[in-house]
């Protein structure tokens, strides 16, 4: 068959068909902030920028699936609670894009970010992509604004090539995400790594993953102590902390590397030097040489946190984020014991 002709004679040559996205957005009870979140998608939607938008409302309670409706996507139930992977995992299964875009339901896409995407995945030549936070989480308490700046902060200085996922606001191919099973629901039934464990296994897998900084957006949670303790220790710090412990050596990428586990030792030793000290086992120079080396070691952090919000936020939000690094490195080591040794744990749990 002769090849198609242009108008001047000349062979044309087709340009492949763009790659479709599909946004999927998994909500459970959020529709305080799912409007917010719809918004840019569906101004992205009218202007051909990205395929469709998926709602999958699992169980929501408080009007979320209507509210998503009334706004004209895509709207599918989970069948039950089976926490965001699994909801995710029922809108990747119905999807018809080629890239599966998922962006949780509190969470509000900057107005470029489809571009961002398709342009990241075309120029890296990844199979995921994942954004980060922008600096102006709306919540103006001191631990959402702590939060959000740490995630933005650990984001922007690691772009490139990643050992992770982020499904806040993060991309895989569908072929990719089928290759590997999608999220592993079953292990994960309530909101958790189930993002992080995806990306382990695209790694073991072979598939490239790449921190684009500037596939952006506004978290608009609210945190506070409770919610942040729980979600950090339990949903992050342990179940991470098994999954190192499962795989082998911690990967050096964003807050697992080598300097942050050095930080983490700092944090420590400044505890540590603090109860000695006032025990009277160690001289009172000690903490104060251990808060010099955790300013010096953490300057970098700290630099950012003052240019954003000034001084005082900016001590405030570095002590803090010591305590952090103390309840990560436990949970750490809680792991360890739980490798280590079973059968006490074991006799714990049969003990009335």
């Amino acid at each position: 068959m002769a090849a198609p002709q242009s108008p001047a004679g000349g062979a044309t040559t087709q340009s492949p068909k763009p790659a479709s996205i599909s946004a999927i957005v998994p909500v459970w009870n959020g529709a305080t902030t799912l409007g917010q979140c719809l918004a840019p998608l569906l101004t992205m939607l009218g202007n051909g920028e990205i395929a469709e938008v998926i709602v999958v409302d699992d169980g929501s309670t408080d009007g979320s699936a209507a509210l998503a409706q009334r706004c004209g996507v895509r709207v599918m139930p989970s069948g039950g609670r089976l926490g965001p992977g699994g909801a995710r995992n029922i809108g990747a299964r119905d999807a018809n894009g080629d890239i599966l875009w998922f962006v949780d339901a509190d969470v509000v896409v900057h107005d470029d970010a489809a571009r961002v995407l398709r342009e990241v995945l075309s120029t890296s030549g990844a199979a995921a992509v994942f954004g980060a936070y922008d600096e102006h989480p709306p919540a103006p308490n001191f631990l959402s604004q702590y939060k959000n700046l740490v995630h933005h902060y650990t984001h922007v200085r690691h772009p490139g090539a990643s050992e992770t996922f982020w499904a806040g606001c993060g991309a895989v191919t569908k072929r990719a995400f089928a290759a590997v099973g999608g999220f592993d629901a079953a292990a994960y039934p309530k909101p958790s790594i189930e993002d992080i464990e995806l990306g382990a296994r695209l790694s073991r897998r072979g598939f490239v993953i790449w921190l684009a900084p500037a596939l952006a957006a506004t978290h608009l949670k609210v945190w506070r102590l409770a919610n942040l303790l729980r979600t950090d220790i339990f949903g992050r710090a342990l179940p991470w902390s098994r999954l190192i412990r499962a795989h082998g050596a911690p990967p050096d990428t964003l807050n697992v590397s080598r300097a942050e586990r050095a930080r983490a030792l700092v944090a420590l030793a400044f505890a540590a030097s603090v109860v000695l000290a006032a025990l009277r086992f160690v001289p009172p120079w000690l903490p104060l040489a251990a808060i010099a080396a955790m300013f010096a070691v953490n300057a970098e952090l700290f630099g950012f946190f003052r240019r954003r919000r000034g001084w005082l936020f900016a001590v405030g939000a570095l002590l803090f984020h010591q305590l952090y690094y103390l309840y990560a490195t436990a949970a750490y080591g809680w792991s360890w014991i739980e490798r280590r040794v079973p059968a006490f744990l074991l006799r714990r749990k049969a003990v009335p």
